[in-house]
């Protein structure tokens, strides 16, 4: 498989897991669901504050953002079919332009508000390493990096059961995800120059019918599933999703943390 090959192009069995539901229908692609992120936009307070969402999508989180009345919108996405969704979504109140999360382009210290959504579990340590420090370097000083990702429970999780799920999201999602617990999760953003202002969870129930009511509506979840029974491939692949979500529903959660941009005279 080709990494240039646009997402449009690529067949079903190939497809990142988040891609594949949002051909299928599916709008709401985050780990705790719509819910989790408005309490995670209302504890990052975009409200008169100059925004940069990194890895928009579909543009969903970009028109809550924008909701709330920010001082400017500005959007980063690596892949061009986003850009083109997200920019759709924002139309005229914003930007989005094409870039890497890890090297947007964009000046230092020009947000109040840095905001980026499942895409952190996706990366390996150094690819997390690089993303954290260029939200810092964007941030001014005090500024709010918010960050809604796929979580592993306990704390106390031993490093084989971490592997096992790991190993087990990757054959099904199709993407090296690496989700982290939530002190491993807080210990990362310590470690780049933020102090942790709050961290909320939520149930990690991407496919079930009750989140999915709640997140697409009727009409959507109607669409999803004429779509599902259309698409033999598909379908194989979502159940597989789904039944790796259930085995492991002990151990994942979504996790939403706010997390503060210290000053130097701050640091210790």
């Amino acid at each position: 498989m080709s990494d240039a090959l646009p997402m449009s192009q690529r067949s079903i069995d190939d497809l990142p897991g988040h891609w594949l539901l949002a051909r299928l229908g599916k709008r709401v692609l985050r780990p705790g669901g719509r819910e989790l992120t408005d309490r995670l936009i209302t504890a990052a307070r975009p409200t008169g504050a100059d925004v940069i969402e990194l890895a928009p999508g579909l543009g969903k989180t970009a028109q809550l953002l924008l909701e709330q009345k920010p001082a400017s919108y500005r959007g980063v996405d690596e892949d061009a079919e986003a850009v083109t969704l997200s920019s759709a979504a924002v139309g005229s109140a914003g930007t989005v332009t094409e870039g890497k999360a890890q090297a947007t382009g964009l000046d230092a210290a020009s947000a109040d508000v840095v905001f980026g959504e499942a895409m952190l579990t996706m990366q390996g340590q150094k690819g997390k390493d690089a993303i954290v420090a260029e939200a810092h370097r964007l941030l001014r000083d005090g500024g709010r990096y918010a960050i809604h990702e796929l979580c592993l429970e306990p704390d106390t999780l031993d490093d084989d059961a971490k592997t096992e799920i790991r190993q087990a999201l990757a054959r099904s999602i199709k993407v090296n995800a690496r989700p982290l617990t939530t002190e491993e999760w807080s210990d990362l953003l310590i470690s780049h120059g933020f102090e942790i202002e709050s961290v909320q969870h939520n149930g990690m129930e991407l496919l079930k019918p009750r989140r999915n009511l709640a997140d697409e509506g009727v009409r959507g979840v109607a669409t999803i599933a004429v779509n599902l029974l259309r698409n033999p491939g598909a379908r194989k692949r979502v159940l597989g999703m789904r039944e790796v979500f259930n085995r492991y529903s002990d151990n994942l959660a979504a996790i939403a943390i706010v997390a503060r941009k210290k000053a130097d005279d701050e640091q210790a």
